[in-house]
């Protein structure tokens, strides 16, 4: 028993020894030690937060939208991390009047150099909050990022491309430049497909082709007001220049490049099938008194 009393006296004097002291206030290892269970377990009670709040969105148990619930779980989680960092500052017996002095020291250091994070973090916080953005949104910044909001955090947001390429973009970008959300509030959106067929073409079966292309993709929508249509938009130099008009859905959205091509892939298909012919420019030559001179062909049936 003595020897446990004096491991016990031996401990306790250790723990109680200062290591150092902050104005008049001295700070032991039984100090650090609580101040570093608090802070854990305010990780631990933030955590805890933030999984009941999914927890009841993902249950019906509340009326918040997603993009509501996430912002809300953030913001709690932040505020639990300040209260226990204040906790943790109280037990180590430092008074916040005498933090006045660091406040002002990290006055100093934003004005010197941490503009740009202390703008991301605001602007984190405006995020959050104005929910203009939210997670699973497909953006484009005016800087030419593209891609899906994968996290939002109060310094950062990750983008992740189509290509699976995350990008990390300061916050502050989306507030202070152009932002292109093109899923906010109507998932489905009308993208226009690019073709051209040789002059003299029959128009008819041009339009018969891009309708039967844009009926032959999964996830063309059909409803009425939104069916697919084909635009005579243009007299190019070789070709009439035609638009497939076509609403999809957000799944198709989100994957532009691949949404293209498949509908281009099948324009193809359905223009071959009737005979209609993509032309390329072409060129003929007529010979004059000896002369040569260039002329552009009017269609792919001109002859030399």
């Amino acid at each position: 028993m003595q020897m446990i009393e004096d491991w016990l006296k031996l401990i306790r004097s250790v723990l109680d020894t200062p290591l150092i002291s902050i104005g008049k206030v001295p700070l032991t290892p039984a100090k650090l030690l609580l101040a570093i269970l608090i802070l854990l377990i305010a990780f631990w009670v933030a955590r805890l937060i933030e999984r009941l709040i999914v927890g009841l969105s993902r249950s019906g148990h509340t009326t918040l939208s997603a993009s509501g619930t996430y912002a809300l779980s953030r913001i709690l989680r932040y505020a639990v991390y300040v209260l226990g960092a204040v906790f943790a500052i109280q037990v180590l017996g430092i008074d916040m009047a005498s933090l006045a002095l660091f406040g002002g020291a990290v006055g100093i250091g934003i004005g010197l150099g941490l503009q740009s994070i202390f703008s991301n973090f605001v602007s984190g916080i405006i995020i959050l909050l104005e929910k203009t953005l939210k997670v699973g949104d497909f953006v484009e910044l005016q800087s030419g990022v593209l891609g899906r909001v994968s996290e939002i955090n109060v310094r950062y947001t990750r983008i992740t491309t189509t290509d699976s390429v995350d990008i990390v973009v300061p916050n502050s970008e989306f507030i202070n430049g152009k932002l292109t959300n093109w899923t906010l509030k109507e998932t489905h959106r009308r993208i226009h497909i690019p073709f051209g067929v040789a002059y003299g073409s029959d128009k008819s079966k041009v339009r018969e082709a891009g309708l039967s292309a844009a009926r032959a993709i999964k996830g063309t929508i059909m409803e009425a007001g939104r069916e697919p249509e084909v635009w005579l938009v243009g007299f190019g130099d070789s070709s009439l220049n035609f638009e497939l008009v076509v609403w999809v859905g957000q799944e198709m959205v989100v994957s532009p490049q691949r949404t293209q091509a498949t509908y281009m892939w099948a324009l193809e298909d359905a223009l071959n099938e009737r005979g209609l012919v993509i032309p390329f420019p072409q060129r003929d030559l007529h010979i004059k008194s000896g002369s040569l001179t260039l002329a552009q062909a009017p269609n792919e049936n001109a002859k030399t």
